[in-house]
């Protein structure tokens, strides 16, 4: 059978600052969008069917379930994101009265090694985004005009369903590309408007409260490095230890979010005036705020491989961990093209690879290919 087919491009993000801090009301964070991204391409089929090649998923059929439920021939938690995502857009499609169509989806990564280790660059959340995207671009006919901010709010909301928490900053990035200064929907509003079943068109319409997505530019001047330590790390035991201090501790966990609020206020401000000193001092004063936060919830956001790639860039700019830390990857501002040249041989020569990534500017993508 043949028809329409499109082809679609979601980039990984990096955080820059404000982890932790971004997951309470007034919490904010930067978050940038790179050039390694999950492809993906959706055509009309004869039966509904899923490949995921990189993850020895070749081949699975589903088929929608009343209410709003997907039934998979493989029932591995390797999918889990993405029959989700299937089940949330057929469940806004069925409260628009638009009927289902067969297609078949294939999705390929470029967010971890070869050997399949993940970078640390948003997998969970960029797939969840690639799956909403082709699907909004298969029934566009149907949908008509097919915006970031749908794209985005459908994507949160199956990521939120999923996992049960997170600030949706990595899919702001996926879904609006560039750099973006990002402050997270209040989450107790919407696990509301999911308990009482509130129709999702109805979620996608309404104004999301403290919900903040901005485009901002930094210094010309200013580069953006990545180091990836080879090492992979868990969010989830590291966030239930930041949440045992905030119980214990709150008045430190008070300070913390009141210093890392300063530094990306005033990594913000840098980019404003243009100013590439400003934005690497900034970024020391994050990296302090989240390294106190580590010594007194006592877990290890900055490891000794995360510490030796901010002491090397320390050298040249400054640098930090990115995301929850525990392993994945580091960051570093700096400038000049000697220094990026210097500071990348001296972390190859401390077994850190550089990852050769840069800023992706387009977002979530589709184009029709047939």
């Amino acid at each position: 059978m043949t028809g329409t087919k499109f082809h679609i491009k979601v980039p990984g993000k990096l955080m820059i600052a404000g982890e932790y801090a971004v997951l309470e009301p007034d919490g904010q964070a930067i978050v940038v969008a790179v050039d390694r991204y999950i492809q993906a391409e959706i055509e009309s089929s004869e039966q509904n069917s899923i490949s995921l090649p990189q993850l020895g998923i070749d081949y699975v059929t589903w088929e929608p379930l009343d209410p709003y439920g997907i039934q998979l021939s493989d029932t591995s938690l390797k999918i889990l994101f993405v029959k989700n995502a299937i089940a949330l857009f057929n469940d806004y499609l069925h409260s628009l009265s638009i009927p289902l169509r067969p297609w078949s989806l294939k999705i390929t990564s470029e967010l971890n090694d070869i050997s399949g280790k993940k970078y640390g660059l948003g997998s969970s959340a960029a797939v969840t985004v690639a799956v909403i995207t082709s699907m909004c671009y298969f029934y566009k006919s149907s949908l008509g005009e097919i915006s970031k901010e749908l794209i985005y709010k459908l994507s949160a909301i199956s990521h939120f369903k999923t996992q049960g928490n997170g600030s949706c900053a990595d899919i702001a990035a996926s879904t609006y590309g560039g750099w973006v200064h990002y402050a997270s929907f209040h989450s107790s509003w919407l696990l509301k408007e999911i308990k009482i079943e509130t129709p999702t068109p109805e979620i996608v319409n309404k104004s999301w409260p403290n919900l903040m997505i901005h485009s901002i530019t930094p210094p010309s001047d200013l580069t953006l490095c990545v180091g990836w330590t080879n090492s992979e790390s868990s969010t989830a035991p590291m966030i239930s230890k930041i949440r045992e201090l905030q119980e214990i501790k709150p008045e430190l966990y008070k300070k913390f979010l009141s210093d890392s609020k300063n530094a990306v206020e005033n990594l913000i401000q840098s980019f404003w005036n243009k100013s590439s000193d400003n934005a690497i001092t900034s970024l020391t004063q994050n990296r302090e705020a989240l390294k106190t936060l580590s010594d007194h919830a006592e877990t290890e956001i900055e490891t000794e491989k995360l510490g030796l790639l901010i002491q090397i860039a320390n050298q040249y700019g400054s640098g930090k961990t990115s995301g929850a830390g525990g392993g994945d990857c580091g960051i570093a501002f700096v400038r000049g093209d000697t220094s990026i040249s210097e500071l990348k041989s001296e972390w190859e020569r401390a077994n850190i690879l550089p990852l050769n990534v840069s800023v992706s500017n387009d977002g979530a993508t589709g184009v029709r290919i047939n």
